[in-house]
C-alpha cells in the first residue's frame, strides 16, 4: 500500500505532455447532444486527455450502464459506488446519438457492473444490435470489462459480433495488486482467448498503461502473453494520475521510447499498434481497425 502522503506528490509534467485545447463549435455541439440524450462518455468520466480533440472531431466513446463503477481501481478516475439499475432504453439512445453525430465507427465501453448477473454483457449485445439497426453501415468496437470470467457473458458479447472486441490488460502482472486489485491478470488473458476460440473472425485488442513502475522485460513478457492469447491490436499510452487520491506516475515515458515499443510490438507479431504518450484504448480506433483489414 502506498502511503497517503506519497500519493499527493505530483511531478511536473514534461513538455511532451502539454496539450493545446482545440476550439470550435463542434465540441459544444457534441457535449450538448450527449447531455440531451442523458448519455455518458468515458472521455468525460475518465478525464481522458484527448476528449477535446475527439469531441472537436465529432467522435466519442460511449459509456453505458451508468457513470459509477462497482470496482475502485487506483488508476481510474471513473466514480465508484452504488449504481442504479441499467436503463433498458439506453442502447437505443446511444444508437440515436451515434446517428446524429454522423458516426460510421462507434466505440462503446462501460463501467464495471459486478452487481449484475451477467456483468452487463446483455447491454453490450443490445447496444450493438441497436447501432446496426439504426446505422447499418456503421462498425462497432466494444471495450468490455472482465465479467468476472463468466464464459456465458463473454460469449453473449461475442455472439453479437462486434467488429472489434477490446479488453485492456492495463499493466504487467506484478503491479496488479496495487493498480487493479479486483482484477486478475490471467482472467483477462483468458477472456481474450475465449473470444477468439468462440469466433476467430472477431479482431481482439488490448492496451497497457506505461509509467507505473513496470520494467522493459515485464512489458515484453506481457506482450508475448497477449500474442499467445491471439490478440493482434495493441495500444500503449502514458499513465497520468487523475487526482491526488490516485496512484502517482512512477515516470513519464518519452515519445521516442513509445516509438521503440511500437516497433518492437510489430516485430513480435502484432498487426496494428498505436503507441504514444496520449494514446488511449479508443484513440484512432477506426484507423487501427482499417489497418488490420488492409
Amino acid at each position: 500500500m502506498i502511503p497517503r502522503q506519497e500519493t499527493k506528490l505530483r511531478v511536473q509534467k514534461p513538455r511532451w505532455l502539454r496539450q493545446r485545447l482545440p476550439k470550435g463549435p463542434t465540441y459544444g455541439k457534441v457535449s450538448a447532444l450527449l447531455n440531451e440524450g442523458g448519455l455518458h462518455t468515458v472521455c468525460q468520466e475518465a478525464r481522458c486527455p484527448n476528449q477535446w480533440e475527439c469531441f472537436s472531431c465529432q467522435t466519442a466513446t460511449f459509456l453505458i450502464m451508468g457513470s459509477r463503477c462497482t470496482r475502485n481501481c487506483r488508476f481510474c478516475a471513473v466514480a465508484h459506488g452504488p449504481s442504479e439499475p441499467p436503463d433498458p432504453e439506453e442502447p437505443g439512445r446511444v444508437a440515436r446519438a451515434a446517428q446524429a453525430m454522423g458516426l460510421r465507427y462507434v466505440v462503446v465501453t462501460s463501467v464495471t457492473r459486478d452487481d449484475l448477473p451477467d456483468g452487463g454483457a446483455g447491454f453490450f449485445a443490445a447496444t450493438i444490435k441497436e447501432i446496426r439497426k439504426r446505422i447499418p453501415d456503421a462498425l462497432t468496437e466494444v471495450l468490455i470489462p472482465d465479467f468476472q470470467g463468466n464464459t456465458e457473458a463473454i460469449h453473449k458479447v461475442a455472439d453479437a459480433r462486434p467488429d472489434v472486441l477490446n479488453h485492456n490488460i492495463e499493466t504487467v502482472p506484478r503491479l496488479y495488486p496495487s493498480v487493479r486489485p479486483e482484477a486478475e491478470y490471467r482472467r483477462s488473458l483468458a477472456l481474450l482467448k475465449q473470444v477468439k476460440d468462440k469466433d476467430p473472425s472477431i479482431p481482439t485488442k488490448s492496451g497497457l498503461m506505461l509509467g507505473l513502475g513496470e520494467t522493459g522485460q515485464e512489458i515484453r513478457e506481457t506482450l508475448k502473453d497477449l500474442l499467445d492469447a491471439d490478440c493482434r491490436i495493441l495500444t500503449l499510452g502514458q499513465y497520468l494520475q487523475p487526482s491526488e487520491a490516485h496512484l502517482p506516475a512512477a515516470r513519464f515515458v518519452p515519445p521516442e521510447e513509445f516509438d521503440a515499443w511500437q516497433e518492437t510490438a510489430l516485430k513480435m507479431g502484432f498487426s496494428q499498434v498505436a503507441s504514444g504518450p496520449f494514446v488511449r484504448s479508443s484513440y484512432h480506433a477506426k484507423e487501427l481497425y482499417q489497418g488490420v483489414n488492409q
